[in-house]
C-alpha cells in the first residue's frame, strides 16, 4: 500500500521557507510522501507570502493554479493571516491557517488525507527535511517582532517577539552540522533582540549555562566550526559586541541590517530609529574592528512624504556608508499598514525614477568594492556548476541575495566544497577567480 502524497509550494522569505521546512519534517515523520508534482499529489499545501502587493499576487496566483492542477489545497502562511482575503478569492480552498502553524497545517492535512501508517515506525534525520542544498540551512531563532514599523504588517501577522530555547536552537544547529552543513543562516524577524522576551533566561547546551542573547548565541556558533551568518540584524547597540567575534574569523564578517533610509523625518515617519549620523560612526567603527566586514542592507524609496531633500539624504549616506550589498523597492501600501494613511505619497513616476537613480548609485558602490577584492585569496563554497564553470560564493555574500564567485575551471569538486581561489576579475555584481 502507497502512502499518502503531498505537494508543497513555498513563496516569500528564508523564514517562510523554514516554516515549510517544519511542515515537511512533520508529513514526513508521519508516513507522508512530499510529491513534486500536481498530479501525483493527493492535496497540496501552498506557503504564502503577504508583505507587499506584488507578493500577494504571487500568493493568489500559486493557489489558483495549485487548484486547478490538483483540487485540494491548504493554503497556510503570512496571506493565511487574512483568510479574509483568501476565502473572497478562492472559497473551495481546503483549509486556512496563518504562519509558523505547522500543527494546524497538520490538522488540516489528518482531516483531509488521514495518514495509512504508523507514525512511530517512521525514520527521520535528527536535522529534519531541508529544502536547501545540503551543505547550507537556515536557523530560524525567534518568532515575531515587537516593533511595529508604519509599512510593515509582520507583527499583526506573525505576533510579538517569541524566542526559542537557547538549547533548542544549538542542538539545531549541531545536528545539522552533524548531516553535511557547512554554512548556517541565522535568521529571524529580529535576530538581534534574540532573548528580549524571556529577559536573556539561561539555558543548557552540552551540559553548561549559556544565556539566551544574540551574542552569547552567536558565540557558540562559532565553536561548530563552520559558516556563520548573520541576517534581519536590528542595530542595537550590543550588535557591535559581535564585530570582534567576526574579526577573530569565529562569524562570518558579514551584517544583514535593513535600515530602510537615511533622512531623520521618513525615519520617524517609518517608526524606525532616527539616528543616521551614529549609524554611519558605527559603521566605521566595525571597520576599524573588523576591516573586511560586509554590510547588507535594503531601502525603501519614495515613501510617503519623501522630498528630494530626503532622498538626496539617502544617497548621501550610501556614498558615506559604502553599503557592500543593498537592495531597494519602491513603497506601496500594504493592506492593514499604518503608512497607507500618512500624507503626501509619492506619485509613482518619481518613485521609480527614484530608485533607478538609487540602484545606479549602489551599482558603482559595488562595483568600486568588487574591484578592490581583485588580487586576494579567499576561501569560497561551491553552490552549483554551469557549463564548465564553477559556481561559488565568497564569506561576503549570502545565497540567492548576493553575488557570486565564478571560476572557470573543470576540477573534480562537489557542491558544498570549500575551497581557496584567488580573485582575478569582478564586475559590479560577481567576482572571479583561480582555483589556487
Amino acid at each position: 500500500m502507497s502512502n499518502r502524497k503531498v505537494g508543497i509550494v513555498s513563496l516569500g522569505c528564508p523564514k517562510a521557507l523554514v516554516d515549510s521546512e517544519q511542515i515537511v519534517t512533520q508529513l514526513r515523520a508521519e508516513g507522508y510522501e512530499i510529491s513534486g508534482t500536481y498530479d501525483d499529489a493527493d492535496l497540496v499545501v501552498v506557503n504564502t507570502c503577504g508583505f507587499i502587493d506584488s507578493a500577494v499576487a504571487e500568493s493568489l496566483e500559486a493557489i489558483d493554479d495549485a487548484l486547478a492542477e490538483n483540487g485540494k489545497v491548504i493554503v497556510t502562511g503570512c496571506l493565511g493571516a487574512k483568510d479574509n482575503v483568501v476565502l473572497d478569492n478562492f472559497p473551495n480552498v481546503l483549509a486556512v491557517t496563518g504562519p509558523h502553524s505547522t500543527p494546524e497545517v497538520m490538522q488540516a492535512v489528518h482531516q483531509h488525507l488521514p495518514p495509512e501508517h504508523n507514525p512511530y515506525v517512521s525514520l527521520i534525520p535528527p536535522q529534519g527535511i531541508k529544502l536547501t542544498p545540503q551543505h547550507y540551512a537556515y536557523l530560524k531563532i525567534s518568532e515575531g517582532c515587537n516593533h511595529r514599523c508604519s509599512f510593515c504588517i509582520i507583527p499583526s501577522l506573525r505576533g510579538d517577539l517569541v524566542s526559542r530555547p537557547i538549547g533548542e536552537v544549538m542542538q539545531e544547529a549541531e545536528n545539522l552540522v552533524k548531516s553535511g552543513v557547512k554554512e548556517l543562516l541565522v535568521i529571524s524577524q529580529d535576530t538581534s533582540a534574540y532573548g528580549i522576551d524571556v529577559k536573556y533566561k539561561t539555558g543548557f547546551w552540552g551540559g553548561r549555562p549559556i544565556k539566551t542573547r544574540f551574542y552569547d548565541l552567536a558565540k557558540a556558533l562559532g565553536e561548530l566550526g563552520i559558516w556563520v551568518r548573520m541576517h534581519y540584524v536590528y542595530p542595537y547597540p550590543h550588535v557591535d559586541d559581535v564585530i570582534p567575534l567576526m574579526a577573530e574569523g569565529k562569524i562570518l564578517p558579514y551584517l544583514d541590517i535593513p535600515f530602510q533610509h537615511a533622512s531623520p523625518s521618513i525615519l520617524k515617519a517609518m517608526k524606525r530609529p532616527a539616528h543616521a549620523e551614529k549609524v554611519l560612526e558605527r559603521i566605521h567603527k566595525w571597520r576599524e574592528i573588523c576591516p573586511d566586514i560586509a554590510l547588507r542592507s535594503t531601502f525603501i524609496v519614495g515613501f510617503p512624504g519623501e522630498t528630494e531633500e530626503d532622498f538626496q539624504m539617502l544617497l548621501d549616506f550610501m556614498q558615506e556608508a559604502k553599503i557592500d550589498r543593498a537592495g531597494a523597492f519602491t513603497y506601496s501600501d500594504v493592506d492593514g499598514a499604518s503608512a497607507n494613511e500618512l500624507a503626501n505619497h509619492v506619485p509613482d513616476e518619481i518613485k521609480e525614477e527614484r530608485l533607478e537613480r538609487f540602484m545606479e548609485m549602489q551599482a558603482m558602490i559595488s562595483g568600486d568594492k568588487l574591484y578592490e577584492k581583485i588580487g586576494q585569496r579567499m576561501p569560497v563554497i561551491i553552490d552549483d556548476f554551469e557549463d564548465n564553470l564553477i559556481i561559488a560564493r565568497s564569506k561576503y555574500d549570502a545565497p540567492e541575495i548576493d553575488g557570486n564567485v565564478i571560476i572557470d575551471d573543470d576540477a573534480e569538486l562537489e557542491v558544498g566544497d570549500i575551497i581557496e581561489v584567488e580573485i582575478t576579475s569582478s564586475d559590479e555584481h560577481d567576482l572571479y577567480a583561480k582555483i589556487l
